[in-house]
């Protein structure tokens, strides 16, 4: 088993919701883009306890980061294991993230579950950074038809309102 199927087996034990985002969402989606990582979606802070990783073994490493009343974030948690890709456990702190998770659908063959690409766009414009505006452009150019724009419309009055801003930068327009 790999580092990610230890890891989803954990989460899935303790009864945390979870999703993949980040590059590995993407290449589920169609866009391949080079990553060192394979990052996690999470609402619930228990992941934030070291305690909650124990069963992973001291051969793996865990360094949870618990972010400040201004970060986005309620934390991230890095997980590593020597010849193993990076797990990113990435801890969120809104109600429209449950609402992401609640929607992601399960990977074929791959025992794990990723958000799907309206949501993703949503996650990346929350981040808002450089990388984030190609995701997203990327994602939006598998999308002719205009369904993956729509569901973002839909959604997009959840995030705060500079990540609506970016929203409207990047919509595309017919």
């Amino acid at each position: 088993m790999t580092l990610l199927d230890d890891v989803v087996a954990i989460l899935a034990h303790e009864g945390v919701d979870h999703a993949l985002v980040g590059a590995s969402a993407l290449a589920a989606h169609g866009v391949s883009r080079s990553t060192l990582d394979q990052d996690l979606l999470v609402v619930d802070r228990r992941t934030l306890e070291p305690t909650f990783w124990v069963s992973l073994g001291r051969d793996t490493a865990v360094d949870a980061r618990r972010g400040d009343a201004d970060d986005p974030l309620a934390g991230v948690v890095r997980i590593t294991r020597h010849g193993e890709r990076v797990v990113d456990i990435v801890v969120g702190r809104d109600a429209w993230q449950r609402e992401v998770l609640s929607r992601a659908q399960m990977l074929a063959g791959h025992g794990v579950r990723v958000v799907e690409p309206a949501d993703l766009i949503l996650l990346k414009l929350y981040a808002g950074g450089s990388q984030d505006r190609w995701d997203i452009e990327q994602l939006l150019a598998l999308d002719p038809a205009g369904a993956i724009t729509a569901a973002v419309d839909t959604r997009a009055g959840a995030l705060p309102q500079a990540s609506r801003d970016l929203w409207a930068q990047l919509r595309p327009h017919p």
